[in-house]
Formats: C-alpha cells, sequence, structure tokens
C-alpha cells in the first residue's frame, strides 16, 4: 500500500498545500470525489461560512421571498412588512414539512400540511384545531432566525453566530473595487441550473483566466491578454485577479458618459472569488456571478445572475445591450459547463494525477489553503 492510499484525503490536501506556490500542483482527487470529505465541507465550510442567496434588489416588495439550503438546512430568505430582508427556518414547527418552494411573494407563510400560519417575521399566526393541547402556546412558537446581513447589494446569509459581519470579513474587496460600487449595479437576469462536477472545479475555473483562449475561442477568449493579465497574492476570505479589456465588448467598458473613472478604470474586468463560493465577474458596465452549492460531490447547484451598472442601465438602448450580453454569456456558460464536467469525469479516472499549477492559477492554490485552513488535518 502507498502513502497515497493511506493518507485521508482531507491529510493529502494539507500535504498537497504545505509547500511554496512555485511548486504547486492541483488539488488532490480525492477531495473532489469523496462523499467523506463532501461532508466535512458542508460541517466545517458551508455550515460556519457567509453564503450568497442572491441580490437584494430582486426582493424589492414586502412578502418577496427565496429559498435556499444550507449543509441540509432548508432557509427563507424574504422582505418583511418593515423593509428589512431577513432569513429564517423553512421548516413547520409543527410536523417539520418544508414551507415554501422557489421564489415568489407571499402575505404570510402557510404550511402546505396542516395550514399553520406565520408571519412575516417568522412568529406563529395561527394553527387551526390546536386548542384543545394544553401544551401549545401560539407565542413561543416561531420559525428560528437565521443571520443575514446585505453587503454592497449581496444578501449573505450564515448558520454561525459568531461570525464576523461581511462588512469586516470583506473590507478589502470595497478597499480593492470600490471605486465601481457594487451596491449601485442592479440585476437585470437571473436563473439556477445543476452541472455535473464538483463544486470545487467550478469555482477553480471561475478563479483563472488561464483557459479563456482555449475553453472559450468562440466567445470572449479573444478579449484576452494572458500576458496582460496579472494574479496577486489575494487575502484570507478572498481571492481576485484582473484582466484589461479591450474594445471587443463595449458593455465590458465604462460608459461614454461617466466622467468618474479614469485611464485603466475605465476597462478593467475585476474577478472576485469570495470564499466559498460566490464569484463575481465585476466590469464598469456589468457584472455578472455564481453562488454555487455542492448537490453530492459529483453535481453542483448554481445560482446564475447579472446585470448592469447604473449608467449603462440609464442608457437609451440598455434593453439591446442585456440582450447581447446574457447572449454572449449563455454561450460562455455552456463552453464552462463541457470544460468543468470534463475535469470531473477526468477526476473519476484511475490514471489521472494533478499537474503542476501555473503562475496564472494562484488563486486555485490559495483556494485550496482556504479549504485546507477549514477542514482539520485528522479529520476522516
Amino acid at each position: 500500500m502507498t502513502r497515497h492510499e493511506t493518507l485521508s484525503p482531507a491529510a493529502e490536501l494539507h500535504a498537497n498545500v504545505s509547500v511554496p506556490f512555485e511548486q504547486a500542483r492541483a488539488m488532490p482527487k480525492s477531495v473532489y470525489t469523496s462523499p467523506a470529505f463532501l461532508a466535512l465541507e458542508q460541517k466545517h465550510i458551508f455550515g460556519r461560512e457567509w453564503l450568497c442567496a442572491g441580490r437584494a434588489e430582486t426582493l424589492p416588495n414586502a412578502g418577496d421571498y427565496l429559498t435556499m439550503e444550507i449543509a441540509g438546512e432548508p432557509i427563507i430568505v424574504l422582505r418583511d412588512r418593515a423593509g428589512e430582508i431577513r432569513a429564517m427556518s423553512n421548516v413547520c414547527r409543527h410536523r417539520m414539512s418544508t414551507l415554501l418552494e422557489g421564489r415568489g411573494n407571499v402575505r404570510s407563510i402557510v404550511c402546505p400540511y396542516h395550514a399553520w400560519t406565520y408571519n412575516l417575521d417568522g412568529s406563529l399566526r395561527g394553527a387551526p384545531a390546536m386548542g384543545r393541547n394544553e401544551a401549545f402556546c401560539k407565542d413561543q412558537i416561531g420559525l428560528p432566525t437565521v443571520r443575514c446581513e446585505v453587503w454592497l447589494g449581496w444578501i449573505m446569509v450564515t448558520l454561525n453566530p459568531d461570525l464576523p459581519s461581511p462588512q469586516e470579513t470583506l473590507k478589502d474587496v470595497e478597499s480593492l473595487v470600490g471605486y465601481l460600487d457594487m451596491s449601485t449595479y442592479v440585476e437585470t437576469f437571473q436563473e439556477q441550473f445543476r452541472w455535473a462536477t464538483n463544486w470545487k472545479v467550478l469555482a477553480e475555473n471561475f478563479m483563472e483566466s488561464y483557459h479563456l483562449p482555449v475553453c472559450h475561442e468562440g466567445t470572449i477568449g479573444g478579449s484576452v491578454d494572458l500576458n496582460q493579465m496579472t494574479c496577486p497574492e489575494g487575502f484570507s476570505s478572498f481571492n481576485y485577479h484582473w484582466i484589461m479589456k479591450n474594445d471587443t465588448i463595449p458593455l465590458s467598458l465604462a460608459h461614454p458618459s461617466n466622467k468618474t473613472l479614469t485611464g485603466d478604470q475605465r476597462r478593467i474586468t475585476w474577478l472576485l472569488s469570495i470564499y466559498p463560493s460566490l464569484l463575481i465577474t465585476l466590469t464598469p458596465g456589468y457584472f455578472w456571478y455564481l453562488s454555487l452549492t455542492p448537490d453530492g460531490p459529483g453535481h453542483v447547484n448554481v445560482l446564475y445572475g447579472g446585470g448592469m451598472s447604473a449608467d449603462w442601465i440609464a442608457d437609451p438602448s440598455s434593453g439591446e445591450h442585456i440582450a447581447a450580453l446574457r447572449a454572449l454569456l449563455a454561450d460562455v456558460n455552456d463552453e464552462d459547463k463541457g470544460c468543468t464536467e470534463k475535469v470531473y469525469r477526468g477526476l473519476c479516472s484511475d490514471l489521472g494525477t494533478p499537474g503542476p499549477l501555473s503562475h496564472l492559477e494562484r488563486p486555485n492554490f490559495e483556494f485550496a489553503q482556504y479549504i485546507a485552513s477549514r477542514v482539520p488535518a485528522q479529520a476522516t
């Protein structure tokens, strides 16, 4: 039996990130394919970190809601009657049915099993035929609250009561790209899909632009010059790199009427990977994002959306621009789906082995270090 075969996936990962970046290799196959390692990620990462539920502007009215799942926990995120966005358990306090599905608008939350009804703040409004139960006290039963904060327009949710706020943990994001002010961008499209790959494969695909000229030869590959790409050291809560775009995609540049942005600010595209699973492409003209949730080792659920900056939204031709952007990104997603699903098939092979990383894949190495910092080496 070889040393490789005796190590747990967690121990393999810790060994993998113990070398200098100049000697870095791709993560071990086991951290992608092992159900046991995914269970550790759910416990130590997804159950403990801030996760993105989407954009705040997509819940404009009282009763607007969305649902999500965090480490197996069903969650409702909604705008209450006071205008605040809050999160709570999506499980009835009676016989534990889930309450809401998908997205929509409700005046109250009604259980589909026995019609127990909750107010938008999670308090119990009514429960049919409970008057004869002497232990029943409506005022003492409500949906447990879940921490929820809006950060630069992003709805962030966590099960961790002790985690510092996004404003604190992600302050370096604001220092880096605050001149673009993400809070003023407006989401104009959103969808969800499920791909046959591990969540980390898709995250890593976003983190490096090394693949753009090849995987995206038919779409955005021609707008990228690898020689002008910079992959600096990231931060403990996110990594990033940027691309200097040419004029082939006008919407990625500052609007002609914008007099605030100057020099390279007018054409830099930022790729921000907020750990663990919020991936944002931010340009002076538009943004798009992926928020990832594992669905077993071999599948990932993706919340995908995007929109435009305020000055491009105000452009009389904004509808045409966003339609063109959506069409382009749909093709880009198709290309990424093909590439990332091929990677997962390779990870499941016997002959495949992790190879050395390019200098353009520093974010991938830092992502591996982040995961190792959360999952104990001795975990099995």
